[in-house]
């Protein structure tokens, strides 16, 4: 058992599979010698060597274009994209060639592939560098979009992202990098595609994604003290979505709350919000409600941003006023 950052998680997560199997190979901006633009690849150009673990120029069409190749031809990359926002430069290549070749080629050719990239606000970035995009890449068919909240989840994550021979999208919290916990020693694989309940209630579900899961919590331990018992429901990977575990628990408690740190328009709690309508509109006791991002770019400034992205007092607030509306 050792103590890891969400950053030292990832560095662990890609070695482990780096070590089972040669064909897997990283590549991307400032991932060799530097450690990651923000530390989550220290160690292991030292430890793979050059040609497993590359340094690019600072073009996103050539990382990907370069990665995609690889799939295609029997290594299994990973890419990392430095800000998610970056994609937009891309996307052609995300949405219409990798997201759709092995569809296109009728499974002759698989996509053994794993782009991540620093996800959300929180560091004061600004518009251009703090964007949550999870929204984005869960809208296009042939992506897997994965988001984990902590180091554990981190590693058994990334290795089941890159054993799958589809594209995962993997979107790390910029805000958690810092956060720690408790890793167990010894290989971790996780399963893509299954939420995680991390507080068990009777009143109401919390479902969160993301840097709003550890927020989700403590608005859950603090509404306790006020009679509010709440479910907090990690949902982890948004594609493929575990809507068995989240219709569960929302019928259990018959309220549901999304948390999402994206912009609220078209954002992933309203595709749960549709799914819980059609599936379990008569279980429920109050109206779905949706605590988000508003639809503007994010500020830079540092009060302005805490205002904009969910913080545990929103939470509690919109919460507590909706149970007892």
């Amino acid at each position: 058992m050792a103590q890891l950052t969400f950053r030292e998680a990832i560095a662990r997560g890609i070695a482990q599979e780096m070590r089972r199997d040669e064909s897997v190979v990283f590549l991307g901006e400032d991932v060799g010698a530097a450690g990651g633009v923000f530390k989550g690849t220290v160690g292991l150009l030292e430890e793979f060597g050059g040609v497993r673990v590359r340094d690019t120029p600072i073009s996103e069409q050539a990382i990907l274009g370069a990665a995609m190749g690889a799939a295609m031809t029997g290594l299994r990359p990973i890419a990392e994209i430095m800000f998610s926002d970056f994609f937009a430069v891309c996307w052609d290549i995300v949405a219409n060639e990798i997201a759709k070749s092995r569809y296109m080629t009728n499974g002759q050719l698989t996509f053994p592939l794993v782009i991540r990239s620093g996800n959300g606000g929180g560091l004061r970035f600004g518009a251009q560098h703090s964007q949550s995009v999870e929204n984005w890449a869960m809208m296009i068919p042939g992506l897997k979009v994965v988001v984990p909240s902590n180091a554990l989840d981190v590693i058994g994550l990334m290795a089941a992202s890159i054993r799958d021979d589809d594209p995962v999208i993997f979107l790390e919290a910029k805000a958690l990098y810092a956060s720690k916990m408790d890793v167990p020693d010894g290989e971790i694989v996780d399963t893509l595609g299954s939420a995680k309940v991390l507080r068990q209630g009777t009143d109401a579900t919390v479902v969160a994604l993301g840097s709003m899961v550890p927020r989700a919590l403590l608005a859950a331990d603090e509404l306790a003290s006020s009679g509010i018992d709440c479910t907090v429901v990690d949902v982890r990977s948004l594609v493929p979505l575990d809507t068995t575990t989240i219709l569960h628990e929302v019928s259990a408690t018959g309220r549901i709350f999304t948390v999402e740190e994206n912009p609220r328009l078209c954002g992933w709690g309203a595709e749960v919000a549709s799914i819980v309508a059609d599936e379990i509109f008569y279980d429920l006791d109050g109206p779905i409600v949706r605590i988000t991002t508003p639809h503007i770019p994010l500020p830079a400034a540092d009060a302005l941003e805490d205002l904009a992205i969910p913080s545990v007092e929103r939470i509690v607030t919109t919460i507590h006023k909706s149970m007892n509306s």
